[in-house]
């Protein structure tokens, strides 16, 4: 199923509680605008490389728009047009003003020299400079780009319309940007975890962890669910599943990553190394966090999961089909407009110092996001509670319920 079909199905779901029209669902997904462009360096070898690269401006009503940068082979503009609207809806639960974007270049970023990555940046800023800004539409880090990119991105824009470090946000700390940037998708996902598992009565000890994925994101969750007395029984990345039914050690588990001149877990030897995907069908695992790509989870293995709990650190990871499945047996799902906003949250942070020419402290940084997690946390827990729906509806409904009613505000809706 291709990404922005399985995000228009839980859309609908959620419209359909709301009783929206259908001619207004299509204004609300469809998106604002959608920019590809070619993007054409100088290899380090002196040949020409070309790329094609998307923006995406999904939705203003509530704000400037927000979203990722993505570099990763398989981006295209379906994938980009549905992690707009993601962000759309996420930015709405947590209640920021914004609206939703999203950017991408289909490449391997990993098969490109640092200076290689640096051109194809600037390439990309060249090319859609125009169309984004600190008042209408602000990328930030996402799988395969970090706060060098930005750094990159912000010095190449500035170039054009002077100095605004607003523009970008994810930016290195020393380039105007927020301190726990880096960890705030992580921290937000670890801590609604704990939140979660306490509103269903599970104890620390008892809720034994698997997360797939060991990049930005599952190592910051794992840190915080780790110092929260949760037991990480199985990790993985590209090398493989690195399980231990005790609990594995992660401040050593760290220290091997960090220590691997590649950032990998491979030769981590101190647990059992299991093929890579077998971390998803661990049957001794009541909590399953996904933080990695998208559509993992589909209808050809969730049978193969045990379960009670799955935390959406990615966006998408489950499709519609797999997501019925699981809501039958009762699987709980915090969804990834919730689960994984962490990030956008501090980058909003982020925005808001550059626009006062005021940096916060690492303490109100983490108070201020905990607090904006909690917030949306309990709204979205009331919100299924009081209508009987999953709380993946509920994110839906209320995003999907704040975004119609700004429209509507603006004229733009009646």
């Amino acid at each position: 199923m291709r990404a922005f079909e399985s995000t228009q199905i839980f859309f609908d779901a959620a419209a359909e509680h709301l009783n929206i029209e259908p001619s207004l669902r299509e204004a609300l997904l469809m998106p604002s605008r959608e920019v590809q462009v070619q993007v054409t360096i100088e290899r380090d070898d002196g040949s020409l490389a070309n790329y094609v690269g998307f923006r995406v401006q999904h939705d203003n009503s509530r704000g400037p728009m927000k979203g990722g940068l993505r570099y990763h082979p398989q981006v295209d503009l379906d994938e980009v047009r549905s992690l707009a609207s993601l962000m759309t809806w996420k930015t709405a639960v947590v209640n920021l003003p914004y609206g939703g974007a999203k950017g991408g270049i289909g490449v391997n970023p990993s098969k490109m020299s640092k200076r290689e990555i640096e051109r194809l940046t600037r390439a990309f800023v060249d090319q859609i400079h125009d169309i984004v800004g600190p008042d209408t539409d602000i990328p930030a880090p996402d799988m395969g780009t970090d706060h060098q990119v930005m750094a990159w991105f912000r010095n190449q824009w500035e170039k054009y319309h002077g100095f605004n470090p607003a523009v970008i946000t994810g930016k290195p700390v020393e380039e105007y940007g927020a301190r726990g940037r880096e960890e705030a998708t992580g921290r937000g996902v670890g801590s609604l975890t704990v939140k979660l598992a306490k509103r269903l009565g599970i104890k620390p000890a008892a809720a034994k962890t698997a997360i797939q994925g060991f990049g930005n994101v599952g190592t910051h969750a794992a840190k915080f669910l780790y110092e929260s007395e949760f037991p990480i029984i199985a990790v993985s990345d590209l090398t493989g599943t690195y399980y231990d039914p005790n609990g594995l050690n992660i401040s050593e588990v760290l220290r091997h990553k960090l220590n691997h001149p590649k950032g990998l877990l491979e030769g981590y030897q101190h647990c059992e190394c299991l093929p890579v995907d077998a971390l998803m069908s661990l049957q001794d695992v009541n909590v399953l966090i996904p933080a990695a790509l998208g559509g993992v989870i589909t209808s050809e293995n969730v049978n193969d999961i045990h379960a009670s709990i799955i935390i959406e650190a990615a966006n998408g990871p489950v499709d519609p089909e797999a997501d019925a499945v699981l809501q039958e047996k009762g699987v709980t799902i915090l969804p990834d407009i919730l689960a994984n906003a962490g990030g956008v949250t501090v980058s909003y942070f982020e925005w808001v110092q550059n626009r006062q020419h005021y940096r916060w402290t690492l303490d109100r940084v983490r108070q201020e996001l905990d607090h904006t997690m909690n917030e949306a946390f309990e709204n979205v827990w009331q919100t299924a509670q009081q209508n009987n729906v999953s709380l993946r509806n509920a994110a839906y409904m209320i995003g999907i319920t704040r975004v119609r009613r700004a429209a509507e505000l603006a004229g733009l809706t009646s």
